[in-house]
């Protein structure tokens, strides 16, 4: 995905003079291109996330359209206030990019495991929050930036992440999900770096005859409330799955939303990591063993929930 993140934003700065690039200390091989093409409008601010986030905002309010690209879980809890205040308050139309969300950087311990943050964003007036599902979204949620500036956090992952669209998403839109298949009586919602694991988790069910609707909700905030009436309306089981604590993220947001419906058919499950923090140390899938979210681990809570045996 920060692959797709670099080629891309390469492609829009060079048509785009106002586009301005604010690194953490990290990406400076990954922005070669970038800086080759743009090299005044690169600047690596170093280990100081709070201070990338003010500079960011003081150059949105003057007219330029900043990304503020590092390692999510510094870019989100170092600089909380900061974007708070900075960015939001201000409606500040600035691209925070939080690269390895959820376990992608597992191997480096508790320090580096995001899984709290979309719960702090999506509670932020004005913020946009985007989980991009794979390289094809991380592009299409960067182009949707640019098209509309706003206030948006774009969470993606590290690297080798599978592609799930087979084509460029040329109607993505911000607040609206993406049907990639439809089933009878059960729906799988993912968002972010868990849409992979969804699929093939969505194409297991198929074989053991219970045929799945599959959608990437791309966007947590703001949710797509108009298909969510359609999903609870025609399936017996919903299940939310996010590379997130069950707490306050994705799962959390539709929870909500649920409860504020007359009228709802289907039952909800809401997958995502357990309310404690990791202290084993291995690599992500390893980490998504241990949390049951690596595919034998959803098909396992799945299979609970609707009583496949």
């Amino acid at each position: 995905m920060r692959n797709a993140f670099a080629d891309e934003i390469t492609q829009i700065a060079k048509n785009d003079p106002s586009v301005v690039l604010l690194s953490g200390d990290i990406g400076n091989r990954l922005f070669d291109a970038f800086k080759e093409s743009n090299p005044e409008r690169f600047v690596n601010c170093g280990v100081a996330e709070a201070n990338m986030v003010t500079m960011g905002s003081g150059l949105a309010m003057s007219g330029m359209k900043p990304v503020a690209y590092t390692i999510a879980s510094f870019l989100i809890y170092r600089s909380f206030e900061q974007i708070r205040i900075d960015i939001a308050y201000h409606d500040s139309p600035v691209l925070l990019v939080g690269v390895g969300g959820g376990l992608s950087y597992a191997s480096n311990g508790s320090t580096h495991h995001t899984l709290e943050d979309i719960a702090l964003m999506r509670a932020l007036p004005n913020m946009q929050v985007i989980c991009a599902g794979d390289p094809l979204e991380v592009r299409a949620a960067t182009k949707a930036f640019f098209k509309n500036p706003k206030p948006t956090y774009l969470r993606i992952g590290k690297k080798g992440e599978v592609p799930v669209h087979r084509k460029v998403l040329d109607e993505f839109e911000v607040g609206k999900s993406i049907c990639l298949k439809s089933g009878l009586s059960l729906a799988l919602l993912a968002t972010g770096n868990m849409l992979p694991n969804c699929s093939s988790v969505s194409d297991a069910l198929d074989e053991r005859g219970m045929p799945s609707s599959l959608y990437s909700f791309h966007t947590v905030n703001p949710l797509d409330e108009k298909s969510l009436e359609k999903i609870f309306g025609e399936h017996e089981y919903v299940v939310t799955v996010e590379e997130h604590s069950r707490k306050g993220g994705f799962g959390s947001a539709v929870a909500e939303w649920l409860a504020d419906q007359k009228k709802a058919k289907a039952r909800l499950l809401t997958i995502g990591t357990p309310d404690k923090f990791l202290l084993y140390t291995g690599n992500q899938e390893a980490a998504r063993k241990a949390c049951k979210l690596d595919s034998s681990g959803l098909l396992e809570q799945i299979g609970d929930f609707i009583g496949l045996t």
